[in-house]
């Protein structure tokens, strides 16, 4: 049993996914691409930038300049990150229940350092969120495991003591790979042709409030 929880954030704590795919459709607009079906790419939101670009573009995103569209989306994100993006439900009690018990808790997310820095403030409930590891914050992005042991160093927690929760394979793997107990988010951005039996996740949960019950 653990006695600390660390969280992926898009498809964990936050869906992102409407302001994730306004900022994917404004950028197909102004390339002359179709706009994307919401429900064709939202299940993708935790796959980055590319990740949603290539779902949306398929084999034609090869066609254009990788790189700059990446650049391009992250921009037209930065400046709309919030306005759609809302705490899963249980969330809240999740992290007041958390918060009354003082169990440490934290992020580690492969979301670029610059948008998890303007994100989380639009969310008071974060306040007291005692570590933030963003994906580029160590040179290195999950399954990698240095985020993970960077968070549980922040949090003075050995790793086999910290449940990890997230909703994506490299998820679980960055948890696996450090002895974290991992629970896959099942109300996260999970495809319906994802194996996620191979993910070898210690638990799957269908709401954050059963989180509790994997605590010391």
């Amino acid at each position: 049993m653990a006695n600390a929880v660390l969280f992926d954030l898009d498809g964990t704590l936050l869906d992102t996914a409407p302001d994730l795919v306004a900022a994917l459709n404004k950028v197909l607009a102004a390339i002359g691409e179709p706009q994307a079906d919401y429900d064709h790419v939202c299940d993708f939101a935790s796959h980055g930038a590319i990740g949603l670009l290539r779902r949306a573009l398929g084999e034609r995103l090869d066609e254009f300049d990788i790189g700059q569209l990446r650049q391009q989306f992250l921009d037209v994100y930065a400046n709309d990150i919030a306005s759609g993006t809302t705490l899963y439900p249980g969330i809240e009690a999740l992290l007041i229940e958390l918060d009354q018990r003082k169990v440490p808790w934290g992020i580690v997310t492969n979301k670029p350092g610059f948008l998890t820095d303007a994100l989380l403030p639009h969310f008071p409930q974060f306040s007291q969120c005692q570590v933030v590891i963003s994906g580029d914050t160590c040179g290195v992005a999950k399954p990698h495991p240095l985020p993970m042991t960077t968070a549980a160093e922040k949090i003075a927690t050995a790793t086999e003591n910290i449940l990890y929760i997230g909703d994506a394979e490299r998820d679980m793997e960055a948890g696996n790979k450090v002895s974290m107990t991992t629970l896959l988010a099942m109300w996260g951005y999970i495809d319906s042709a994802d194996q996620i039996a191979d993910w070898q996740a210690d638990g799957m949960i269908e709401h954050p409030t059963e989180i509790l019950n994997w605590l010391k």
